[in-house]
This record gives C-alpha cells, sequence and structure tokens, in this order.
C-alpha cells in the first residue's frame, strides 16, 4: 500500500496518542452513534490506534516525538461497523440509548460487580432453597419412618397383648377344665363312699336267704320247666333242712302250700316289697309275725314243682311286679 495513503487528509487535525489518552479502559463504554453513521467514540479511535501501533511498533512520548495519525475519509468509510468486529460488539450494549435517549455510562467493572454479586445472591438463594429443600425431604423421611417404627412397634404390642390374652385365656381354661375334673372326680368318689356306707348299713340291716348255696337258675331264664316260659325268680340249691333267713324285718304276710311253689313264706317289707320262699321243707312262722334281719322262717326242701333241694326266692315290688332278686340283693349291698 502506498504510504501517502496514511498522510492527513486536508483539514483534518493531528492526532497524538498521550499518557491519557492511551490509559487503560475501565468499565463498559458505550459508542454514541452519529447520524453519518460512524460511531466517534474512544472504543473506535483505541481501535485505531492498536491497528498504527502494530504498524509502526510501541511507541510512547517519552521515548519518541509524537507521530500524527490521521484517517482519510475514504478509509473512514471503508472502516466496518463496531459491532461487526469481535471483541468489541460484545462490549456494546444494543440499548445503547434507553427509551429517553440517556446514556448508560456506568463502569464496566461496577456492573461487572453489581452482576456478580446479585449472580452470588442468586446462586446463594437457590442453594438455600436447595438446602431447605434437602432438610425437608430429610425431617419427611424422618417422621415417616418414625411413624412406621411407631406403628410397627404398636402393632408388635397389640399382638403380645393378644398372645398374652389367648394364652391366659387358654391356661384359664385349662385350669378350669381341671377344676371341672378335679370336682366330678370328687364328686364321684363322694358319691361311691356315700353310696359304700349306704350299702354297708343296708348290709348290716339284710342278709342273705340261706347259706352253703349255689346258684342254679336266674331270674328270665328260658325254658319249658316253668309254666310262664322263662323262670320267675333266683335258686339256691341247698341241701334239705338248710334254714331259710329273713333277708330283712317285716311282717309274715302268708305262710302255707301254693301250688308248684309248695310251702311258701311270703314276707312283707316295710316299703311293701314282697320277699317269696318257696320250696320249702317246712316252716318256723305264721302269718302276721313280725321277724327282723336273719331269723329263720323255714327251712330249704324239694315241696311243689322241683327237680331238687333248693330254696326259689322270688321278690315282688309293692305294686306286684316281679324284679330280679339278685339285682335287689345287690342294691341293698348283698353280695351273691
Amino acid at each position: 500500500m502506498p504510504t501517502d495513503a496514511w498522510a492527513p487528509a486536508a483539514g483534518a487535525e493531528e492526532w497524538n496518542p498521550t499518557e491519557e489518552t492511551v490509559r487503560p479502559v475501565r468499565g463498559r463504554h458505550r459508542v454514541v452513534k452519529q447520524r453519518n453513521g460512524l460511531a466517534r467514540s474512544s472504543t473506535v479511535l483505541g481501535v485505531g490506534v492498536i491497528a498504527a501501533v502494530g504498524a509502526g511498533g510501541m511507541a510512547t512520548a517519552q521515548d519518541k516525538p509524537a507521530v500524527s495519525i490521521s484517517l482519510p475519509d475514504t478509509i473512514t468509510d471503508k472502516l466496518p461497523d463496531a459491532k461487526s468486529l469481535p471483541g468489541v460488539g460484545s462490549l456494546m450494549a444494543d440499548e445503547s440509548d434507553d427509551q429517553d435517549g440517556n446514556r448508560n455510562d456506568a463502569p464496566l467493572t461496577a456492573l461487572s460487580v453489581a452482576d456478580t454479586a446479585s449472580a452470588s445472591t442468586s446462586e446463594q438463594g437457590a442453594a438455600g432453597a436447595g438446602e431447605a429443600l434437602r432438610a425437608r425431604i430429610l425431617q419427611q423421611a424422618e417422621q415417616q419412618q418414625a411413624e412406621a417404627e411407631a406403628e410397627a412397634k404398636a402393632a408388635a404390642e397389640k399382638e403380645a397383648a393378644e398372645k398374652a390374652a389367648a394364652e391366659a385365656r387358654a391356661q384359664q381354661t385349662a385350669a378350669e377344665k381341671a377344676a371341672a375334673e378335679a370336682k366330678r372326680k370328687a364328686e364321684e368318689e363322694a358319691a361311691r363312699k356315700a353310696e359304700a356306707e349306704r350299702l354297708a348299713k343296708l348290709a348290716a340291716s339284710y342278709t342273705l336267704p340261706t347259706s352253703s348255696y349255689t346258684i342254679t337258675s336266674t331270674f328270665g331264664q328260658a325254658g319249658s320247666m316253668w309254666s310262664s316260659g322263662y323262670h320267675t325268680g333266683l335258686d339256691f340249691a341247698a341241701p334239705t333242712g338248710t334254714p331259710a333267713k329273713a333277708v330283712h324285718g317285716g311282717t309274715v304276710k302268708s305262710a302255707g302250700w301254693s301250688g308248684s311253689y309248695g310251702y311258701r313264706v311270703v314276707l312283707e317289707l316295710e316299703d311293701g316289697t314282697e320277699i317269696w320262699y318257696a320250696h320249702l321243707s317246712s316252716m318256723t312262722v305264721s302269718a302276721g309275725q313280725s321277724v327282723t334281719t336273719g331269723d329263720t322262717i323255714g327251712r330249704v326242701g324239694a315241696t311243689g314243682n322241683v327237680t331238687g333241694p333248693h330254696l326259689h326266692l322270688e321278690v315282688h315290688t309293692a305294686g306286684g311286679d316281679g324284679i330280679d332278686p339278685a339285682a335287689w340283693l345287690r342294691g341293698k349291698g348283698i353280695s351273691i
């Protein structure tokens, strides 16, 4: 490029960089646009200075004489817009003028500090909000854990109480059963003892109708030798002449011959029960006579319808029904 192209244009003032004009730029500078389309701010001039220094080397007012720098109009018209330069456009706010046309000349460092403080405050606020949320979540988790543990503890206590109650009921039921069984056994034992005492007393007042005997026929036994088709009494086979005794105290209702019974004595007890003694060889009592337990009322024989000497004993209730003499004697404490 010809050197005279950098010569000052006609009517242009010379501009020499000095210490004041090249001092570090502080803050954010905004470029005021002129109506002819070229920004004449210090930022644009600084770009020119950088270009000039790059071409001619670093120079200061103390080391070298002042150098006049001027930009011809042709070059000025060809310079790119300051916003399109890398690193410069970012320094220029799109809203260089507010709605009222006023400039915002706040220093870059001040704005940066304010923005940094605002960002720090925002970050601190976000961190505080996050920490608060985390604390709330932890608190809720701890509360839920405590509630779960309380529910589990309550359930365990309830289960233990129910189990203890069930065991207590089972023990109570077992104790009641044992007590009932013990009571039943005691009652049975008491009844047995009472019956034994009763039978002992009865045995003292009742006796067997004869001795040295053998049971040859029982009550209800079937056979053609009996007119009714079955045996109506209990046969004590014994030698002829063996004493026949009153089984209990009573009154002789009748004594004499009675057909197939042979000689028969009927003894009536106080409760109306009748004891028949049949097939006697002889009688030692008469009708209307009172006897006591063990008194001899006759002797064993073989009169009437018999096959051999024996005592045929029958028992009739007050109503006249015949019953088993063996069972009746056992009921009086007499063992046959």
